[in-house]
């Protein structure tokens, strides 16, 4: 699917340029999940290394993924969280690296946030062209990294190292070292696990498409996919799904090459997200944005196709370098990334065919 960039796309087959929205009355506020007990409200903000909180954590240099780099260390681990909003009760785990400007989104809006360090530098190395005849070749890996269930011949990814127990002790260290952040709700009633239902697991890219793919394995409050997902020649996007698909939401560029390749596009369909409204032009219209599951934006992005392209896939998370601000210093997308993390759930937009001109067989020219 490919779409021009200028800001005064019309609206095409493929996707419902909606109106701007009335103004309604501001809904009730929500009550807080649980209040804090804290004498000194604030933002805080916590880096630890998964090696120490954690003393099973291996390196694994056959898929480039350390523990130290260059005498540095490479298993770092990030968490915040604003004691002075009220708290929705909700973790975001975010699976790319640390990105300070979006965790001060998330806090803002009374979610808890942690990144974590886990086993997923396969990507560079076992992402082969052409693609294996195996659908579930990276997604079995994926699982793997995610899960430590032994789900692929590819990789050897134990528990300890897996995206789960990285987060679970993660957490489980917060807790402890933290009781004004009220970590331990996150924890499950025996403190074993974490409580998935109240997490919000996302990412972009890379780790946009891990979010998904956890998300189907694994019943979560929502899943935000952030330029993503891609894994074009597999299957593993349409398998059942332990997440209802309304608790996927996905946003990308026009110009972003897994958009126009329809990597992207594709995706959403395999998952359904069409049957919660069109694709929405989050350039042309305003929050809620009918509600869908499935937002673009068609802004302006310069220099040539290819950098276009690289900036692109770097707009749709804030940033200083691709993420624009109005005059007081607000980004333009504010509003977009508050719907994807806080929008309720249940309301959905109007279900609508997939968009016959994505290309689903990508396996073929």
């Amino acid at each position: 699917m490919k779409f021009p960039s200028s800001p005064s796309l019309s609206c095409l087959a493929a996707f419902v340029c909606l109106s701007p929205v009335a103004a309604l009355a501001a809904p009730a506020p929500e009550a807080p999940a649980f209040k804090y007990n804290d004498p000194t409200p604030k933002t805080y903000e916590f880096t630890s290394r998964a090696s120490e909180i954690d003393s099973r954590v291996l390196a694994h240099p056959e898929i480039d993924f350390l523990l130290e780099k260059d005498g540095k260390p490479a298993d770092t681990e990030k968490a915040s969280v604003d004691t002075r909003v009220p708290a929705r009760g909700k973790l975001v785990v975010w699976l790319m690296g640390y990105n300070g400007a979006l965790f001060e989104r998330l806090n803002s809006y009374g979610l808890h946030a942690i990144q974590v360090s886990y086993a997923n530098g396969w990507f560079a190395k076992l992402n082969k062209e052409p693609a294996p005849a195996d659908e579930q070749h990276l997604g079995n890996i994926r699982l793997e990294a995610l899960t430590g269930i032994d789900a692929s011949k590819a990789v050897d990814i134990p528990q300890p190292d897996s995206m789960m127990e990285r987060a679970y002790q993660f957490v489980k260290w917060l807790a402890k070292t933290h009781p004004q952040g009220r970590w331990e709700y996150f924890l499950t009633a025996d403190g074993k696990a974490l409580d998935w239902t109240k997490v919000i697991i996302s990412g972009a890219s890379h780790g946009a498409t891990s979010s998904a793919r956890f998300a189907i394995q694994q019943r979560v409050d929502r899943c935000v996919m952030l330029c993503g997902p891609r894994d074009q020649y597999e299957s593993w996007q349409g398998l059942p799904s332990a997440t209802p698909a309304n608790r996927f939401f996905g946003y990308s560029h026009v110009l972003d090459g897994g958009w126009s390749g329809d990597h992207y596009p594709r995706s959403w369909i395999m998952l359904g997200l069409h049957k919660f409204g069109p694709i929405v032009n989050a350039e042309e219209t305003k929050a809620p944005y009918g509600n869908s599951r499935r937002l673009i934006s068609n802004a302006e992005m310069k220099g040539d196709a290819k950098e276009a392209a690289n900036r692109a896939h770097g707009y749709v998370q804030p940033n200083a370098k691709n993420s624009p601000k109005d005059a007081a210093g607000h980004y333009l997308q504010d509003d977009v990334w508050r719907y994807l993390f806080t929008a309720p759930v249940d309301q959905v937009g109007q279900p609508v065919p997939p968009e016959p001109a994505t290309r689903m067989n990508l396996r073929t020219k």
